[in-house]
């Protein structure tokens, strides 16, 4: 499963309690890809509460490999050569 930019838009408390539901149903069961451009630092604030965040995490980088990516926008770097002529 791949979930796409997590902490792009706001999550409420309720969402945040759905996604640990979601995780915590694939947990160890199904291969995951998460994308987010949170660092983990930010996901108590995120989520909206650190336990939940804590236990998310947990969940989500037991038997992980971790992929921080840094450095410009792919988007942007070429943004400037698809809208000139």
């Amino acid at each position: 499963m791949v979930i796409d930019e997590i902490g792009f838009v706001p999550i409420t408390r309720p969402e945040a309690n759905l996604f640990f539901q979601l995780i915590s149903s694939l947990y160890e069961q199904t291969a995951l890809i998460i994308t987010s451009n949170k660092g983990f630092e930010d996901w108590a604030e995120l989520m909206g509460d650190p336990v939940i965040a804590t236990a998310i995490l947990d969940r989500i980088a037991h038997h992980s490999e971790i992929f921080n990516l840094t450095g410009d926008s792919y988007r942007l770097k070429h943004r400037d050569s698809i809208l000139s002529p």
